[in-house]
């Protein structure tokens, strides 16, 4: 990452990355920020230079207002990302929402994209399943995040915190629920990885391995243990993951690394 930008925040890598460091980007859920990774950027340590995409709404930016049109969102991340290409390779990461959004940019960025998406906790684009929980009241709408975890009761009962994060959650509910893939984009070439919690409501089994139709690249399925936000309690394996994608991506085409 060469160019500042407010879309774009280092949060983990060498204190000096030199030209070949790899380059992972990862794309939050609906309500996350960057700071979100955090740690899976302390398990990759100084191999891999991570950059978290911020949106619009929060953190530094909370006096922006959100995007609620993923493919606006997806514009304004490609470009982001295409000003900041240092020619380095790069592999996307993204949960929820973010793995949508890290495809969708992959698909603009086209052979300035990633070597490697990796699509967490969210059915492939085709097997997308109309919802309107943005259009719940708050008491609701704080009920469903309670019961996806990632948030905790107690912030979600406090009033004043209530207020800062139901708007950002409501609005990225907006863009993720309202998503349509584009008609006429064709699979990516890169290397996929799908993966998720094995109980997650949000992300059956059949749903997440539909991503191998969205990729003429190696392909390879992971399931974690664990619901929704499985992430939290296995970011070590999922640095793993993203070790098997900095290394060279495959010495057999068609075999992603075990």
């Amino acid at each position: 990452m060469t160019v500042p930008s407010p879309w774009l925040k280092r949060i983990g890598g060498p204190a000096q990355a030199d030209g070949g460091t790899p380059e992972l980007v990862c794309f939050p859920h609906s309500g996350g920020a960057a700071s979100w990774y955090r740690p899976l950027a302390a398990e990759l340590g100084d191999d891999t230079l991570t950059v978290a995409v911020q949106y619009p709404g929060r953190q530094e930016r909370h006096d922006e207002p959100a995007i609620t049109d993923l493919h606006e969102l997806a514009n304004r991340t490609a470009e982001a990302l295409g000003n900041a290409d240092a020619g380095v390779p790069r592999i996307f990461f993204g949960h929820s929402m973010g793995a949508i959004l890290a495809y969708e940019v992959a698909q603009r960025l086209g052979e300035r994209g990633p070597a490697a998406l990796l699509a967490s906790g969210r059915p492939a684009p085709d097997r997308v399943r109309p919802t309107t929980s943005y259009l719940l009241d708050d008491a609701a709408l704080a009920e469903q995040i309670s019961w996806l975890g990632g948030t905790t009761k107690e912030l979600l009962d406090d009033p004043e915190m209530r207020s800062l994060l139901l708007p950002v959650i409501r609005s990225d509910y907006r863009a993720s629920e309202t998503y349509r893939p584009r008609p006429g984009c064709g699979p990516l070439g890169c290397s996929l990885i799908a993966l998720g919690g094995d109980g997650d409501p949000v992300a059956p089994l059949d749903d997440v391995r539909a991503w191998s139709r969205h990729t003429t690249g190696p392909f390879r399925l992971e399931l974690l243990p664990g619901g929704h936000f499985y992430l939290l309690d296995h970011w070590a394996a999922i640095a793993g993951l993203v070790r098997t994608c900095v290394r060279p991506l495959t010495s057999v085409p068609g075999i992603m690394p075990g």
